[in-house]
């Protein structure tokens, strides 16, 4: 009866003002909003109900999500970054112009061993890992750059406001990201997707310097091998994601993977011939 009460019946209440300490118990009056003779049938009644808590809720389904660090401010910080767990929180920042999320691996020649972001700089060990495994070039996914001795490998160079190039390369893995997610009613959770990455042996230019050292990037680009696309085809999240910044000159905020239906937001499509 819970259910249907809930969905089929709302209830005006109506108090009557007891002015007295002596007086008789409050008596409440209850009124339909519904009058009994209505001719709306349940499914109406369910259909309703469901509107009305997708105005409530805050996701059409789970959704995942990320912690932002730094700020747009050029002269500051100018850039972004999350933490990403892959057995070891790894710190990497945030880049929708490219697809390849990549780490330092513990060969990695010319990676940073410190930086002045005052955190701790990290190193990805296969070894360490149970879930972990290299990609052979025979793997469907083995879509990011080059084969040797049937090992996938990858190679990639950045460009930065005209700057010079930027370059890292290594071998691609397989492993389990873990995932803070929320589900309907703002419940927390933390789960896993296999995930295909780089595993950096070579970094150079700004990407071994320390100044603004970071552990590697994640890749939200649209081509299938970024993050959002490979959790998008597991059926993990939609393919849509959104960055909710703080207001102040702090920057940072949180990075959202999934579709939030609040009725406030606006969402527009990207121009990919652009």
């Amino acid at each position: 009866m819970t259910d249907i009460l809930s969905i089929g019946f709302i209830f005006i209440i109506t108090a009557a003002i007891i002015t007295t300490a002596a007086a008789s118990p409050l008596a409440l009056t209850l009124e339909r909003a519904f009058p009994s003779n209505n001719g709306i049938d349940l499914d109406q009644l369910r259909a309703r109900d469901t509107t009305r808590h997708g105005r409530i809720l805050k996701s059409s389904k789970d959704v995942v999500y990320f912690d932002v660090y730094g700020n747009s401010q050029l002269l500051l910080l100018g850039l972004y970054y999350t933490n990403i767990s892959l057995g070891v929180e790894f710190h990497v920042q945030i880049d929708t112009g490219s697809d390849v999320t990549w780490v330092s691996c513990s060969s990695c020649n010319g990676c940073p061993q410190t930086s002045r972001l005052e955190i701790e700089l990290k190193f990805f060990e296969p070894k360490h890992s149970s879930t972990s495994s290299s990609i052979p070039c025979s793997d469907q996914r083995c879509n990011t750059g080059t084969c040797q001795n049937n090992q996938c490998y990858y190679n990639l160079k950045y460009g930065i406001d005209g700057g010079p190039l930027l370059a890292t390369s290594g071998y691609c893995m397989s492993d389990r990201l873990h995932l803070h997610t929320i589900s309907e009613g703002a419940v927390t959770k933390i789960s896993s997707a296999p995930i295909v990455f780089g595993c950096s042996n070579y970094r150079s230019g700004y990407l071994s310097e320390s100044e603004k050292a970071l552990d590697g990037i994640i890749g939200f680009g649209h081509q299938d091998i970024s993050v959002i696309s490979q959790l998008s085809a597991q059926g993990v999240t939609p393919r849509v994601f959104s960055h909710c910044p703080r207001g102040d000159i702090a920057g940072g905020g949180t990075l959202v993977m999934g579709e939030i239906v609040e009725a406030d937001i606006v969402y527009t499509s990207l121009d990919l011939s652009q």
